[in-house]
């Protein structure tokens, strides 16, 4: 069943790319004899009009065999100009890239397909705003974006794409707060993102994030009325005065107006469980519990009259091999600044560090009311390690990784439908085609320069792999490989090389400047060593694959032995 599926995945690639030149060849009068889908013994055939569909035995090729004068067959009279090389060059040459351009704008398809097939995604609702940041001040929690620039946003994800593609350019956002439409002028920031092969994208980012904070307790003074009232760190709070609390923007509303009056509040409390499942994993559970919070009547915020805050800042966890924890850190601690800067987000503290991760930093932490500073420097992890190339190692397998990590859960909101399919689906699958062309063509240049060992070159047993694995995820997991391997199939298609269609598109361009075709005899010696060239390339697949699967039984080998 497995070869099946593959061999329908291969078919509809090379249909898709074969139709390309046959649609063109068509358009132009170019007369077709054969369309073929695969190699080998016809098991199936259909004679048309002038054109024969032939579908082959072997799955992993196919042809559109057009009218040429330089074959055996002969030519009639009247086929003359509905020959390949009576066509105008222009002509030949779009013909011959319709294939490759097929398999490069076919991955559009399939990813408005993947796109567009989602349910559940959160509204245009902001949830967070990160201190700080272009939304600051602007956007408020609970504020609902109803446009960007006068286009219409119904989802975060909409509202993200948006902001993305805008750095530094004053976006008008339509707001609705407060039962009433306002609209806020924000700029976004300018953020270098990394991608594969050292790449960067130039992004635009506002700091806001899709749900609000769900109501984690963070008590930072022993001697607060809610310490004293018997509430902790990590607490979640769940009802005050019986009326429920969903987000932390629910416990400051119900306690907004409060100046000393005692109120019942009902909390959950986790607790870990030793030796969880056998030791598989941390188990927590939730302990239920009340509280009879009196706060004090002076103060001017929440914190000042209770000593409750948001406990997005504190430790929840620590590796106990890490750096942090052997300068000093422990679960529970609050982050007060990093670098001499105050901290006033987790995402702030994390960025400060992971922007500069190979140096020391100094990290000042408050516990039971008094103040620590430590310096630390992040450890580092190997993600990927290339054993045929260790001197790439360094560059390439490493990256810096937090020893900390707090607790920061957050409440849902309720999801609404599917996003535009014209605003969103479509400009996100041409966004995510560029994406992957960029990928793979950085991909293939880092292979040429050396970056890149030619063992990662991978050929049809780990395509057999790819389609096996990404099926048994999903559909949509198998149309994203399905785009990607389209897009792979084009991009080496175009390569330079004679018998490939880039080989041809070559000799068009020679034509062009020398005004003349070719001659033959080079266009045959040239198809000569493109064709060993390709013996070569798919010898050198073959072997990878091999070796790669011979790594892979024999680590399972090794595994049961030992």
């Amino acid at each position: 069943m497995d070869l099946v599926y593959f061999a329908l995945f291969v078919s509809v690639l090379i249909f898709v790319h074969e139709l390309g030149h046959f649609t063109w060849a068509k358009i132009f009068g170019v007369k077709v004899l054969m369309f073929s889908i695969g190699f080998g013994p016809k098991i199936i055939r259909i004679r048309g009009h002038e054109t024969e569909y032939c579908i082959g035995i072997l799955p992993l090729g196919g042809f559109v065999k057009m009218l040429e004068e330089r074959t055996r067959e002969p030519v009639l009279p009247e086929d003359k100009h509905r020959t390949f090389e009576a066509q105008a060059l222009w002509k030949r040459f779009i013909i011959v890239l319709a294939g490759p351009a097929m398999n490069l704008l076919f991955p559009v398809l399939l990813y408005v397909t993947v796109f567009a097939s989602g349910t559940g995604h959160a509204p245009a609702t902001i949830g967070t705003v990160l201190p700080g940041r272009a939304a600051d001040g602007k956007l408020l929690p609970g504020d609902r974006v109803l446009a960007i620039d006068g286009t219409r946003i119904t989802t975060f994800i909409e509202l993200e794409r948006s902001v993305r593609k805008n750095p530094e350019k004053e976006l008008k956002f339509s707001v609705f707060r407060d039962n009433r439409d306002l609209e806020v002028s924000i700029t976004p920031d300018a953020r270098m993102e990394e991608r594969v092969f050292g790449s960067v994208d130039r992004i635009g980012f506002i700091g806001v994030g899709p749900h609000r904070h769900a109501a984690v307790l963070g008590i930072r003074a022993p001697e607060s009325p809610a310490f004293r009232a018997g509430l902790r760190t990590f607490d979640v709070v769940t009802e005050i005065r019986g009326a429920p609390v969903r987000s932390y923007a629910d416990l400051e509303r119900l306690l907004a107006e409060n100046r000393g009056e005692t109120v019942p509040v009902t909390y959950l409390r986790p607790r870990p469980v030793v030796a969880a499942l056998g030791a598989l994993g941390d188990l927590y559970v939730y302990e239920s519990g009340l509280a009879a919070l009196t706060p004090d009547p002076t103060g001017a915020t929440i914190t000042e009259r209770t000593g409750i805050e948001l406990g997005e800042l504190y430790l929840a966890d620590i590796d106990s091999g890490s750096p942090e924890y052997a300068a000093g850190m422990r679960p529970g601690d609050r982050i007060e600044s990093i670098d001499s800067v105050a901290v006033t987000s987790w995402s702030t503290y994390e960025e400060a560090l992971m922007a500069l991760p190979r140096r020391q930093h100094t990290v000042e932490f408050a516990r039971g009311g008094e103040r620590f500073l430590i310096t630390v420097e992040l450890a580092t992890k190997t993600l990927v390690s290339d054993a045929k190339n260790p001197g790439l190692e360094e560059r390439a397998a490493t990256s810096a990784v937090l020893g900390g990590r707090n607790w920061a859960p957050r409440v849902p909101e309720k999801s609404v439908g599917r996003p535009s399919l014209l605003y969103y689906a479509l400009p996100s699958a041409l966004d995510e085609t560029i994406t992957v062309i960029r990928f793979i063509t950085r991909g293939f240049a880092a292979i040429l320069e050396g970056e890149l060992s030619l063992s990662t070159i991978g050929g049809p047993i780990t395509v057999f792999d790819v389609v096996i694995e990404e099926r048994q995820r999903g559909a949509n997991y198998l149309l994203w490989a399905m785009a990607v391997i389209s897009i792979n199939l084009g991009l080496i298609n175009l390569f330079p090389i004679p018998v490939l269609d880039g080989g041809h598109l070559f000799f068009f361009a020679v034509e062009a400047l020398m005004r003349r075709p070719v001659p033959l005899r080079v266009r045959e010696v040239a198809s000569l060593f493109g064709l060993i060239t390709l013996v070569l390339l798919m010898v050198l697949a073959l072997k990878n694959d091999v070796e790669r699967r011979w790594d892979v039984i024999a680590a399972q080998v090794n595994e049961l032995v030992g």
